[in-house]
């Protein structure tokens, strides 16, 4: 979905109304009163109601999206900028599972923030997922999604019995990251853990553990879980997963658009006077930290700024897609973007539709935010640290059972 975001934004400022009409915050905090029991009631309603109202617009609008009379959309005429919904988004019904979890209707003084809308988009967008369909491919992000930034997948991760209950399900699983390894050794030394235990597993057959599937460089490198591979991982050639649009970058345009980026990478490292070095890879350009040093958030958001603008504004820009994101503590540019990596999963696969796809990622708002564009290519979930990646699958799991 690709403007649900814009929703985000939006239900905050909604959302903030009936907090100030209702909230009545008062000197004396009486945590047992009757009094706060009845506005945690009412503002309840009120949230409910808009959550309802929300959701009747996007329903109006993927009716009109599917009828191809997109101009007559509600949402369409109030954000001209809207975009393709893949599933329904149960607002209502995922507003009252949250508040049953963070007490949003009880609180006071602190208003509905923004992490609970977030929150409460992914329960809405897992209980769309599910109620309208079964959930076939479900694609992560890695750094910050499956293990802390710069860490590895190791054996005690908590996520890790998670996925392999997934590859039981007989479901899918695609790791999308912008890692840029060309070996198969790089890829099984951040996720050694998992794949030992999908080798060792006794519960998945073959078939599901060959259904682990890592892309590497957003959209780049593809490995498949391979049991006679001394790492557990064997690289796939482009010709057995490349979508007919990919098949057109032409390596003379790929060259091109690196050196473009390159050039304005090393003017940002001489402008911002940054303690980085350079870093050429075979589909990706980039900036990295000197030993010891660091660079700041506002320093990398404007070198990914400068680079995506120059090379947008290039010809071999318009004519080859990549990305440039903040990595945290590097800026880098690639090839094609993690919407083509999705793409090119969903493909390998046979197929598998955006509506029945599921990307998890941490990266959706600020500049450089590489998980954004996966919202082209299927449905999405915002989490912000691995352990919100575990409670989203389990929550998933629920509604799955109980469906």
């Amino acid at each position: 979905m690709t403007t649900r975001y814009r929703v985000e934004y939006a239900l905050k400022g909604l959302l903030a109304v009936p907090f100030v009409l209702h909230s009545q915050p008062t000197v004396q905090y009486k945590e047992h009163s009757r009094s706060l029991a009845h506005i945690a009631e009412i503002s309840h309603k009120r949230y409910v109601e808009i959550m309802r109202d929300v959701e009747t617009l996007i329903n109006d609008h993927i009716v009109h999206q599917n009828d191809g009379s997109i101009g007559r959309s509600k949402l369409k005429l109030l954000v001209p900028a809207v975009g393709t919904f893949f599933t329904p988004l149960l607002l209502e019904e995922a507003f009252k599972y949250q508040d049953q979890q963070r007490f949003i209707s009880h609180r006071r003084f602190v208003p509905p923030s923004f992490n609970d809308i977030r929150l409460t988009l992914n329960t809405a967008q897992l209980m769309g997922l599910v109620n309208a369909s079964k959930v076939e491919l479900l694609t992560f992000d890695g750094d910050v999604t499956l293990y802390d930034d710069g860490a590895s997948l190791t054996e005690d991760n908590p996520v890790i019995p998670r996925i392999v209950h997934l590859l039981h399900q007989n479901k899918k699983v695609g790791i999308v990251t912008a890692a840029g390894y060309t070996e198969a050794e790089k890829y099984a030394e951040r996720l050694h853990g998992l794949l030992d235990a999908i080798h060792k597993s006794s519960e998945l057959v073959d078939a599901q553990k060959n259904s682990l599937i890592v892309m590497g460089g957003e959209s780049n490198f593809l490995f498949k879980f391979d049991a006679s591979s001394p790492v557990l991982l064997t690289y796939v050639e482009r010709s057995e997963w490349l979508l007919d649009e990919m098949k057109s970058w032409s390596e003379e345009d790929i060259t091109e658009l690196l050196d473009v980026a390159e050039s304005a990478l090393r003017d940002c490292v001489s402008n911002l006077n940054l303690p980085a070095a350079i870093l050429r890879k075979d589909r990706a350009v980039g900036i990295y930290p000197l030993d010891g040093k660091k660079m700041h958030r506002e320093q990398l958001e404007e070198t990914v700024l400068v680079a995506q603008q120059i090379v947008e504004m290039s010809e071999v820009g318009r004519r080859l897609p990549f990305c440039a994101f903040n990595g945290g503590n590097d800026v880098f540019v690639d090839i094609g973007d993690k919407s083509w990596g999705v793409l090119a999963c969903q493909r390998y696969f046979g197929g598998i539709a955006r509506s029945k796809t599921l990307h998890i990622g941490d990266q959706f708002l600020s500049a450089g935010a590489n998980d954004f564009k996966a919202r082209l290519a299927c449905t999405t979930a915002w989490i912000s640290s691995p352990a919100e990646t575990v409670q989203l699958l389990d929550e998933l799991a629920v509604l799955e059972e109980d469906k």
